[in-house]
């Protein structure tokens, strides 16, 4: 059963005055890396339920008088026409998207750099297009054995030849696109400047995962594990953090590796390192709004066996070079001591398949209940279990067509005759819009609309692979989708 065990309010106020504490600490001024997804974390939505997924963009709401905003995009990215996977957008575009998003909610973007700057007119033709829409953009250049060479970067021949972000606000947030994109390093470089001028800047990292104060094998922390296995990030105990205040902390080992360098860097530019650990660079309060550990830990164990059945996936479309992340999934959930069991509704739709003879689907409801649904002439079995998950939550009983067949049947004529294709079966999406036809003169269809948002947070598994349709259909109601790695076709092609 779905229960909450994250406090929000109290997430949205620690984390606000965390980050006001941090910019007082350096003066008034603070280069903020904003690490993770801003308006749509359903990573951390999931793992901490109670974590609203625009949580973070909320709380920089709350300092919006104070803060300004930096896209860091690097120019390799653009050239190779890079692409975010979850939007299937290229990184430029996504720049325009995350402007207008930060304006929606009434931000200040200050500027776009452009890091590891190169002459491309590629590159040269989107800072161009920025500049016509009255974006300030700014160039930073690829610096030779970066970040190891600190006599050379912390040098008017390393950041020094950079240019100089002119910023107004005392908290500059830098973002970007995805990872890879030179957000730590435009902060760096900007304090560098800053403290050329005579002018005080910190710098702190704001990332969620993993969460710092909360044991190293905890569920939430093993779910970064698994959400990065392709990245091959492992947490592990802050050493530095040990030795300066005698305290377990967790962190990664991309931030512990380079906190080394990191410090000298920090020594030339400010003489001396303000941190004693690259856990004391985060600003992260996660970990003091969990109130329920019971039920933050089922949520984050359900998290990994989604994790490790999206990667056996991928595996399946793409081949071997999904392997190592098979593997290594798999090994955190022996590990935990998780297997694919502890998540009901796989079984149940495994054993629906195997009843039926053919693909099947379970849903388990946010009451802990499960309704499975099967393939028919009608409906795939995404969209009977679908239906049937609705009528569960409306109390409209199994017997009821809640969908009119005089709407159904020209719907299927309509596939089948005019737009080309081979199966009549309404896939999840055509369903619900039948639906909300079918309210227009029924009442048992409008108490059927009516319950559609109570399916949020619900768990769905298939025994095929869906459709990039019907996957997407799950995504927007908010239920939590996991297929196994079969087609349901020999095809050679899975559009």
């Amino acid at each position: 059963m779905y229960k909450t065990g994250f406090d929000n309010n109290k997430y949205l106020k620690m984390q606000s005055e965390k980050i006001k504490e941090r910019i007082a600490k350096f003066g008034g001024k603070l280069y903020l890396e904003f690490g993770g997804k801003l308006f749509d974390d359903y990573h951390a939505s999931r793992v901490l339920p109670g974590f609203a997924p625009d949580s973070k963009i909320r709380m920089l709401v709350e300092l919006k008088d104070k803060a300004e905003i930096i896209i860091a995009i690097n120019a390799n990215d653009i050239e190779k026409n890079k692409v975010r996977g979850d939007l299937g957008i290229t990184y430029d575009l996504d720049v325009l998207r995350l402007i207008d998003a930060f304006r929606g909610f009434g931000l200040f973007v200050g500027s776009v750099v452009l890091t590891r700057y190169n002459e491309s007119s590629v590159v040269n033709a989107f800072m161009k297009k920025l500049e016509s829409l009255g974006i300030k953009v700014y160039k930073h250049y690829a610096i030779d054995n970066y970040p190891y060479d600190i006599e050379n970067i912390v040098s008017d021949e390393g950041y020094g030849k950079n240019e100089y972000i002119e910023t107004e606000r005392p908290l500059v947030v830098v973002t970007a696109p995805g990872p890879g994109s030179g957000k730590m390093a435009t902060c760096l470089s900007q304090i560098y400047h800053e403290y050329k001028r005579g002018i005080k800047a910190g710098y702190a990292k704001f990332e969620t995962f993993p969460i710092w104060n909360i044991p190293l094998n905890h569920p939430v922390n093993v779910a970064y594990e698994a959400a990065t296995a392709d990245l091959n990030d492992i947490n592990m105990i802050d050493p530095f953090h040990l030795e300066a205040y005698k305290k377990t902390a967790i962190n990664y080992n991309r931030d512990v590796e380079i906190f080394p360098v990191l410090r000298a860097m920090f020594e030339k530019i400010m003489g001396e390192c303000p941190y004693k650990s690259p856990t004391d660079m985060g600003v992260n309060m996660a970990g003091n709004c969990i109130f329920d550990d019971e039920a933050v830990r089922k949520a984050a164990e359900c998290e990994i066996i989604r994790r490790y059945y999206a990667a056996l996936c991928n595996q399946r479309k793409d081949g071997h070079r999904y392997d190592a992340e098979v593997n290594k999934i798999k090994l955190l959930m022996n590990q935990s001591g998780i297997t694919v069991k502890d998540r009901k509704c796989i079984q149940s739709a495994l054993d629906k398949a195997e009843a039926t003879g053919a693909p099947a689907a379970a849903i388990e409801l946010c009451d802990g209940r499960v309704v499975t649904g099967k393939t028919s002439s009608l409906l795939g079995a995404s969209s009977a279990a679908l239906i049937n998950a609705i009528k569960a939550e409306a109390g409209i009983d199994d017997e009821v067509d809640i969908i009119s067949h005089e709407i159904l049947e020209p719907v299927q004529k309509l596939k089948v005759e005019n737009l080309g294709n081979h199966n009549p079966r309404l896939h999840t999406d055509e369903v619900l819009v039948a639906l909300a036809i079918s309210a227009a003169t029924s009442e048992v269809a409008k108490k059927a609309m009516d319950v559609l948002k109570n399916l949020k947070g619900a768990e769905l598994h298939s025994s095929v692979i869906l459709s990039p349709v019907d996957t997407a259909t799950f995504r927007k109601l908010g239920v939590n989708l996991t297929c196994e790695p079969v087609y349901q076709t020999k095809k050679l092609f899975h559009g």
